[in-house]
C-alpha cells in the first residue's frame, strides 16, 4: 500500500468483518513534535491472545478469499521504517485498537492519500456501521460522525450517492481548512 488512507480502508474493513457497529479513525498531526499518528478503534468481536499474536504474521489471515494477510504487517513496517511505533491491542468482546506512529517529516512516511475517498468507500460498503473520522492538526480539529449525519437524514440511507458525495466533499473541505 502506497498511502495511509489505503491502510485505513483495509483495517476498517477488518472491523466490519469483526461485526463492529462503531469504527473510530483518528489522525493526529503535531508538526512541532514531528509526529503523525493513526489510530483505528472498533467495538467488534476482538481477538483472543493466540489470534492477536498471529495477526502480525503476513502468512496468517482469517479471510477466506486469500491466504495472506498483509494489512497489519505492512502498516507496522511503514511506521517502524520512519522511526515510529506500532501497537495492536485486542481482547474478545472488547474490540481492537490499532495504533501507528510516524515521524511526520521522515522521507519514508507514506502520504495520507485520499482519506475522504477511503472513508466514503467504507460508508458505501458498510452503511449499518457508524464511523467517526477525527483529524487533529496542531490543535485544530475536524470531526465527521455518521451518527450525527444519520440524525439529520431521517430515513434516507447513508450510502446514497448524494449523501456520500456530501460526506466526501465535507471531509475534503475540513482537511483543506486544517491545512490552510
Amino acid at each position: 500500500m502506497l498511502e495511509l488512507a489505503l491502510h485505513v480502508l483495509d483495517i476498517a474493513e477488518n472491523s466490519s468483518r469483526a461485526e463492529a457497529s462503531l469504527v473510530e479513525i483518528t489522525i493526529v498531526e503535531d508538526l512541532a513534535d514531528d509526529d503523525f499518528s493513526l489510530e483505528i478503534r472498533d467495538n467488534g468481536h476482538g481477538m483472543d491472545e493466540q489470534t492477536l499474536q498471529r495477526a502480525l504474521d503476513p502468512f496468517y489471515t482469517t479471510k477466506k478469499v486469500r491466504r495472506i494477510g498483509l494489512g497489519l504487517p505492512m502498516l507496522k513496517q511503514a511506521a517502524l521504517s520512519t522511526g515510529g511505533s506500532f501497537s495492536l491491542q485486542s481482547a474478545p468482546g472488547t474490540g481492537t485498537v490499532v495504533h501507528a506512529g510516524f515521524k511526520h517529516s521522515h522521507i519514508d512516511r507514506q502520504p495520507l492519500g485520499d482519506i475522504a475517498g477511503s472513508i466514503t468507500a467504507l460508508i458505501l460498503g458498510n452503511p449499518d456501521i457508524d464511523f467517526v473520522y477525527r483529524h487533529i492538526k496542531d490543535g485544530r480539529e475536524y470531526v465527521m460522525d455518521t451518527r450525527e449525519i444519520r440524525e439529520g437524514l431521517g430515513q434516507l440511507p447513508l450510502n446514497t450517492m448524494a449523501v456520500l458525495n456530501l460526506i466526501r466533499d465535507n471531509i475534503r473541505e475540513g482537511l483543506e481548512e486544517l491545512n490552510g
